[in-house]
């Protein structure tokens, strides 16, 4: 009886090897690898050519002493503090107008969802048009209030004007994790509120927010990933600029590495940005997540 428990055990475990082994064998060749990789570029000095060399922690030291690392830094801090509260706030906006719609609800979602899916590139050449000195918002601006604004030429707007794109980007996406969150809390909460006479805003406040509070962790995580590995939108409209008030940890990492020739010192710029990132992630959720309970 024994012997014939131990050779199912064997032939289960056989298949499930046989089944998963495929999946580890991806794995391993293409994020187990190149992540060791990165990390032995992180301690060289290389340049595609020469033999590489061990330098230690020559790269985090210089990494440290660098301005542009601090520059990029504050820019990743200017950019979260535009596209979070903006990102947030709306996304729950549309998420209780997707829930109080009668009709033609899936239709309004996913045409917000074709934001998502659209091609960074082509959305980038569109809202430099949109935003140009003589594009149309500028011409409605002028002709209405007598204002012209430098989207992209002021270094203290154009963060934010990126902001504002990558915010209309992902408000469709981050609103349907929104609605899937409305959709859970029970209908009969806020019944016994309108009896107690709550108004509709204490019950936004007293049920809606605190009942949304796994939607808001999830949405916020997704939030400070996507803001340390922003690229597109500002290299194809500013380049960086201007006075590098645009610069992002991807853009100067791809700079480092392919224009420069400094893999190594790269690589080592990837990793403070995936721990600066790993770390914000983990004080997010330390500070705002909260156990929920519907009953």
């Amino acid at each position: 009886m024994k012997s014939n428990v131990r050779t199912l055990k064997r032939v289960e475990n056989i298949k499930g090897w046989f089944l998963s082994g495929p999946y580890w064998i991806f794995a391993a060749i293409f994020f187990g690898y190149p992540f060791i990789w990165l990390v032995v570029l992180a301690f060289s000095k290389w340049n595609f050519i020469s033999p590489r060399e061990t330098v230690w922690l020559y790269n985090f030291v210089k990494l440290f002493r660098d301005p542009m690392f601090w520059t990029v830094t504050w820019n990743t801090t200017r950019f979260m503090l535009y596209f979070i509260p903006m990102a947030l706030s709306l996304s729950i906006a549309l998420a209780i107008a997707f829930a109080r719609a009668k009709r033609f609800k899936t239709f309004f979602a996913m045409s917000f969802l074709i934001a998502n899916v659209s091609s960074g590139v082509a959305y980038s050449i569109i809202f430099t048009q949109l935003f140009s000195t003589n594009g149309p918002v500028n011409n409605f601006l002028y002709n209405h209030f007598g204002i012209f604004i430098p989207w992209f030429s002021d270094p203290n707007l154009a963060m934010f004007s990126i902001a504002i794109m990558v915010t209309w980007k992902f408000i469709g996406y981050y609103a349907l994790i929104f609605l899937s969150g409305l959709q859970a809390i029970p209908k009969e909460l806020y019944e016994a509120a309108e009896i107690d006479g709550a108004t509709k805003w204490t019950q936004f406040w007293k049920i809606t927010l605190p009942l949304l509070n796994p939607s808001i962790v999830m949405v916020m995580v997704l939030a400070i990933t996507l803001t340390f590995g922003i690229f597109t939108e500002p290299f194809m409209i500013t380049g960086g600029g201007p006075l590098n008030s645009t610069q992002t940890f991807m853009m100067v990492i791809y700079t480092d590495a392919f224009l420069k020739y400094e893999p190594g010192y790269a690589a080592t710029m990837s990793i403070v940005a995936a721990g600066l990132s790993f770390a914000l992630i983990l004080l997010t959720r330390k500070l705002i997540e909260r156990k929920v309970d519907f009953a």
